[in-house]
């Protein structure tokens, strides 16, 4: 019986009987292709080639070492040097075959680095990029024979690694993943994705998901909801209460909202709420109401006293059903009074001068509006030791000006209800002690 040879690697059976005093070659010659089996080689590529071959055996194997070859190692390096893609062939189309790739090649040129692209026939294809590792099979199938990925749909039980996991594809986990490290994905996300992780350099870190209530939704360790972005819209629902430093708001209010906070370059900070009885509502720690804006209005109602760092500008605006304790005047200190001199009325209701000059001429400005009582004191010093002109909108009793005090302290009032038009004019006390 003749020798016959293994279909996978053409290792030589010796027929009985055969190679008589020959038969140690025969089987040293068989070690040499097991050797290869469990060895690796550096394969180079050569230079800027578009193609080459692995063989893993002689298509019609014989006796000798001319079938041995490098397609017969189970780890290969490719090296070499390349300005495109090259193409990898195993031969023959009907050798079954596994291998641990390693694309180590390098760039010739300036536009790599380069793949490299295993085939062994119309079937399909593996691509190995430079600087990767893949685990392929080689089918043997004749002229439709293809290359695999063979741990294309690896099931692990534990996935250990100091170093990066790059997937090209999808990856997918029925049970839960564990990282020591970060996680970072490295691409965008689509409208479709169930529940997907992603970022790029513009949006950052990015959620997505897609639900029949929520497409996002954030629980807690007791598996309630905290954060909730609701089915195809930008809301977010947060379901607790919100810490933060600041809160920037950024953009104006609208009618219909419940309870929002805003900003507007023009507006500044803007609180917006409806509600049946307020539509803003302000409360103290023990949830009393402090300032309420009732339902509709533009008014304010204080539940409790107002205190004042500041000044009050009412703008010209009725203060109605109100109770003073404990209030001044403003009074404004004129100083010597000599020419003309005004008494300006927003600067205060009571003023205080002294008259320095041969002549005083008096101007009386910004009364209240017509139908309003405007009045104002004056407490004018020596204001019959020289001429006092008063403005001829001034109505004096009798028609007639008073005879002011040469050397001491005169009070009198001026009021108007018709916003100046006609000043009443009177001496509230001569030559006051």
């Amino acid at each position: 019986m003749a020798s016959s040879y293994t279909t996978g690697f053409s290792l030589e059976k010796i027929g009985s009987g055969e190679q008589s005093g020959a038969w140690g070659d025969t089987t040293n010659f068989n070690w040499d292709i097991v050797d290869r089996l469990a060895s690796y080689k550096a394969v180079a590529i050569t230079t800027n080639a578009d193609t080459a071959t692995l063989t893993v055996r002689e298509a019609s194997p014989g006796s000798g070492t001319e079938n041995l070859q490098d397609g017969m190692y189970r780890m290969i390096k490719f090296t070499g040097a390349l300005d495109s893609n090259c193409t990898v062939t195993i031969a023959p189309n009907t050798a079954p075959a596994y291998f641990i790739i390693n694309n180590a090649t390098t760039d010739s040129g300036s536009s790599g680095p380069y793949s490299v692209i295993l085939t062994q026939g119309s079937g399909a294809n593996i691509t190995v990029e430079n600087g990767k590792s893949a685990v392929v099979y080689c089918d043997g199938a004749g002229s439709g024979a293809a290359v695999v990925d063979a741990i294309a749909n690896l099931a692990l039980a534990t996935i250990k690694t100091s170093g990066t996991i790059t997937s090209g594809g999808t990856v997918a986990v029925t049970g839960n993943v564990t990282a020591t490290g970060t996680v970072e994905p490295a691409g965008d996300t689509a409208a479709a994705d169930n529940a997907a992780f992603g970022y790029t350099s513009v949006l950052g870190a990015i959620i997505t998901g897609q639900g029949s209530t929520n497409d996002v939704t954030l629980v807690n360790d007791a598996d309630a909801t905290v954060l909730g972005i609701a089915t195809g819209t930008t809301n977010v629902d947060i379901v607790g209460d919100v810490t933060a430093s600041t809160v920037n708001a950024d953009g104006d209010t609208s009618a219909g909202d419940n309870a929002t906070m805003g900003y507007t370059a023009a507006e500044g900070l803007i609180l917006t709420g409806q509600g049946s009885t307020n539509d803003v509502t302000i409360k103290n720690d023990a949830d009393a109401d402090v300032i309420t804006i009732p339902t509709g209005a533009t008014g304010v109602v204080l539940a409790g006293a107002l205190t004042l760092g500041g000044a009050v500008a009412g703008a010209d605006q009725t203060l109605a059903r109100v109770n003073l304790k404990d209030y001044g005047e403003v009074t404004s200190a004129l100083g010597s009074a000599g020419g003309a001199r005004t008494v300006d009325l927003e600067d205060g209701n009571n003023f205080t001068a002294t008259v320095s000059a041969s002549t005083v001429t008096w101007t009386f400005s910004n009364p209240t509006a017509s139908d309003e009582l405007c009045g104002f004191t004056l407490f004018l010093t020596n204001g019959g030791s020289q001429t006092v002109n008063w403005p001829g909108s001034v109505d004096w009793a009798g028609g007639t000006a008073p005879t002011l005090t040469a050397s001491g302290l005169d009070i009198l009032v001026f009021v108007t209800t018709d916003g100046g038009t006609i000043w009443h004019g009177m001496v509230s006390s001569a030559d006051s002690k």
